[in-house]
């Protein structure tokens, strides 16, 4: 079936079906050999056309996909085809499906491994997600008494602060609170900050050691509630961490505010012979 008018049935048959969302013509059936000339299974079309609705964020979390039958219809392929790409998006953990209802758009949900010290883009790596993040504000600020005891600070001292928006598929996941000494800041104060911090203070001859992590529950504050897209009051996972250089002065202390439906810890534990 031609782009346009597979374009042109969904539009008509999505028009009768429940959750129906505009849907562009499938940009994967326009390319139908890889880089290396081997010819793109139809499976595989479908599977990347879909994969870029979402990732582009055109497809929201939990929003339906069109049914089987108007897939199949739109690319011009068989059911078997339209179910494997589906399968295929399934298994990046991408779509979900309901006994009965279809499938659906997964939310974004980051993994992070407590192992390793690493930023949100790193972190992100290899998943099938696209990260982003988003200054909000930078500049000076008077350190609290929690952000002076854990850099060493007095209370009332400067310190360099830069808000972050981190997002997922283009869905705002967290808000990141970051604070620095002065002579810190200074080094940080002309970089672009719209990606990982720690390779920037690398580059700048401060060496990473270690981090402490406390992770805790509790209400969404008011003021970052329109930054997540959520309820004041909804749950969310609020993490402090404090980086020390790898002569373990503390560098970096960070508040972050993740939403409880988008993050979630791993670390591999071993028990220690008593």
């Amino acid at each position: 079936m031609a782009a346009g008018t597979a374009y042109a049935y969904i539009q008509t048959a999505m028009a009768s079906e429940p959750s129906p969302f505009p849907f562009p013509e499938p940009a994967g059936m326009h390319l139908p050999v890889h880089a290396d000339g081997r010819r793109v299974p139809l499976h595989e079309q479908v599977c990347n056309s879909l994969r870029d609705r979402i990732l582009s964020g055109d497809l929201a979390p939990h929003q339906r996909l069109p049914s089987e039958a108007c897939l199949m219809q739109a690319f011009g392929v068989s059911r078997v085809t339209v179910r494997q790409g589906l399968k295929d998006l399934a298994a990046e953990g991408l779509v979900y499906s309901q006994q009965g209802r279809g499938s659906f758009v997964s939310a974004p949900h980051a993994t992070c491994n407590l192992s390793a010290l690493l930023g949100f883009h790193e972190s992100m790596q290899g998943k099938p997600f696209v990260a982003a993040s988003h200054v909000r504000s930078t500049g000076d600020a008077a350190a609290t008494r929690e952000i002076a005891a854990a850099l060493n600070l007095k209370r009332g001292d400067p310190v360099f602060e830069v808000k972050r928006i981190r997002c997922l598929n283009t869905r705002p996941v967290s808000v990141d609170l970051s604070y620095f000494p002065p002579d810190i800041g200074e080094r940080l104060r002309s970089q672009d900050l719209n990606q990982d911090i720690f390779p920037l203070l690398e580059a700048r001859g401060i060496g990473l050691g270690r981090s402490r992590l406390w992770i805790e529950a509790q209400p969404c504050p008011e003021e970052f509630a329109a930054d997540l897209a959520v309820e004041p009051g909804a749950p969310v996972l609020r993490l402090a961490r404090l980086t020390y250089s790898n002569f373990d002065r503390p560098v970096d202390y960070e508040h972050l505010y993740c939403r409880g439906d988008s993050y979630q810890y791993k670390v591999e534990l071993r028990r220690r012979p008593f």
